[in-house]
């Protein structure tokens, strides 16, 4: 799952960012509202988490402008406006939830656990790729049965690679959209994430999912 964080507090988007990313889920942060309408406009997000009071555009207007793109990504509002008024305006706008400021951290990932599940219907969401199963919910990867344990960074890594099954993506694809960095072409943060990936989901079977495309990038390849 991919979640886009609009929220000027540097310390507090700091925060978001790094509980969200612990807890398996890919995250882009921008701190203001135009640059994160910017973003939602052209990437694809699963969920928005919302600040209210943000330079260059409120996050009611940020709102009601990804709604009139017909952008509509679920959108979580995390605010310190408590008043019923700004709650009653963020759901009229089209918001799916609205979380005071100050929160607790278990409370916000219970909300968007209400939000996978209501979005991607009763059941848990699955990418199936052959034999391989990967539980976007429970964050469960299976292979014929039997269950793999990733890292909270192995489980993103390859949800992005399920993702874009059957085409190869690139180094520099991967450093953006999972790590959320620049292409740096001293770091090997991406072979060595690859070669742990590979090493758990290619071993002891004979279908070998996760490819290395020599020179171009790297690919998960299967039937889904």
């Amino acid at each position: 799952m991919k979640i886009l964080v609009i929220e000027d507090e540097q310390k507090l988007a700091s925060f978001l960012e790094k509980g969200l990313l612990q807890a398996g889920y890919a995250v882009s942060t921008c701190y203001d509202g135009a640059k994160g309408l910017e973003a939602a406009a052209s990437d694809s997000f699963d969920l928005i988490l919302l600040d209210l009071m943000l330079p260059g555009a409120n996050g009611f207007d940020v709102l009601k402008n990804l709604r009139s793109f017909g952008i509509h990504t679920p959108v979580i509002i995390i605010s310190a406006l408590s008043e019923t008024e700004h709650l009653v305006k963020g759901l009229d706008l089209g918001a799916v939830d609205y979380i005071k400021k100050p929160f607790e951290w278990e409370e916000l990932l219970a909300r968007i656990r209400v939000v996978q599940k209501k979005y991607f219907g009763q059941e848990s969401p699955v990418i199936k790729i052959e034999d391989l199963t990967i539980d976007l919910i429970g964050r469960k990867v299976m292979r014929n049965g039997k269950e793999i344990k990733l890292t909270a960074k192995e489980f993103i890594l390859l949800e992005y690679l399920a993702r874009n099954a059957n085409r190869i993506v690139s180094k520099n694809q991967i450093m953006e959209n999972v790590w959320e960095m620049d292409f740096d072409p001293g770091s090997n943060i991406v072979e060595v994430h690859i070669y742990q990936l590979r090493k758990k989901i290619n071993e002891g079977f004979e279908n070998k999912l996760i490819e290395t495309v020599v020179g171009l990038g790297y690919s998960l390849k299967g039937k889904k």
